[in-house]
């Protein structure tokens, strides 16, 4: 049976690169439909798309967490491949990204741009750069990976991970998700190196440095309390605790030495910081268990997928 592969296109007000970046695809993957989703763009994205010999679709919602959500709701396909459409990332390395797929290697490939140095290279934009590392950081040591790029736009799935994977994010936050939910998932990963190039001149990114960073790392701190509540209730009740340590030694070194307590007002308050950090130590328990047995309903439900549309 012949695989069916989809070439997946976020694409917002890039009518300069848009066609460049179909007809590279077609040429290299002439076999694969190529899907392009117009996220509201206020230039001619769309009718040039469309002319270049894409399938062509709508999404009102901006963000584009909620063009993947679409996407990966609509389309159905063995593998997919999802590329920004501002032609910084090579058709012609596609097959980097699919053979680990076809061979069961990966359920998720990553076009990893920073080991090779090209995005340093290429890159104009310094604080991106800090923005990559710092998020690469953070999610490598609260999530226990080894990833090299968290939020590259060139990445390869296959059917059972596209299928299985619940979109909370609306905007550029959407590749940090996929990388944490394949972390906690157990999802199996592949990166693989992949030149970048910078945008042509007149196509401007629609990232921005301060703002959409803010909610990355936002998505970083929910997800980690969502999936790892434990750990994180653990370091909340250490904040309260020393807090109450803090409040309530001079408390209570007065009471053994005078029997009396003077300081009312602190004794409540480190009180206080000892029943909440108790009762986020509790909390924290309570969720984890929710957490676990909600990872278990999940690996049944992987292993109902399998026994419905076999391994692919």
């Amino acid at each position: 049976m012949t695989e069916k592969i989809a070439i997946l296109l976020p694409a917002y007000n890039e009518e300069i690169t848009i066609q460049k970046v179909i007809t590279d695809f077609k040429r290299v993957l002439p076999e694969a439909d190529i899907y392009v989703y117009d996220n509201n763009s206020k230039d001619r994205t769309n009718e040039l798309a469309r002319q270049a010999g894409a399938i062509v679709r709508f999404e009102s919602r901006q963000g584009k967490g909620n063009v993947v959500r679409s996407m990966f709701r609509e389309i159905n396909a063995d593998y997919y491949i999802m590329v920004d459409a501002d032609d910084t990332y090579p058709a012609d390395e596609v097959q980097k990204l699919l053979d680990p797929l076809r061979s069961g290697e990966a359920d998720m490939t990553i076009g990893d741009r920073l080991s090779n140095g090209t995005y340093a290279e290429e890159n104009k934009r310094g604080f991106h750069g800090f923005g990559n590392n710092l998020v690469r950081l953070l999610v490598n040591h609260l999530y226990q990976g080894n990833y090299q790029d968290i939020m590259t736009g060139y990445r390869g799935f296959n059917r059972l991970f596209v299928k299985n994977f619940p979109v909370l994010s609306s905007g550029f936050e959407i590749e940090t998700e996929l990388s944490i939910h394949s972390l906690d998932k157990r999802f199996k990963l592949v990166e693989v190196p992949i030149t970048y190039h910078d945008r042509p001149e007149g196509s401007e990114s629609k990232l921005n440095t301060f703002s959409d960073g803010f909610k990355v790392l936002c998505m970083i701190f929910n997800l980690f309390k969502d999936y790892k509540p434990l750990i994180f209730f653990s370091l909340v009740t250490l904040f309260f605790f020393i807090l109450g340590l803090i409040v309530g030694v001079p408390v209570v070194t007065e009471f053994a030495e005078t029997g009396f307590i003077a300081k009312m007002p602190s004794a409540i308050l480190a009180t206080g910081f000892m029943i909440l950090a108790a009762l986020s130590f509790a909390l924290g328990f309570i969720l984890d268990t929710i957490v676990r047995q909600n990872r278990m309903q999940y690996e049944l439900k992987i292993y109902d997928y399998y026994e419905r549309n076999g391994r692919k």
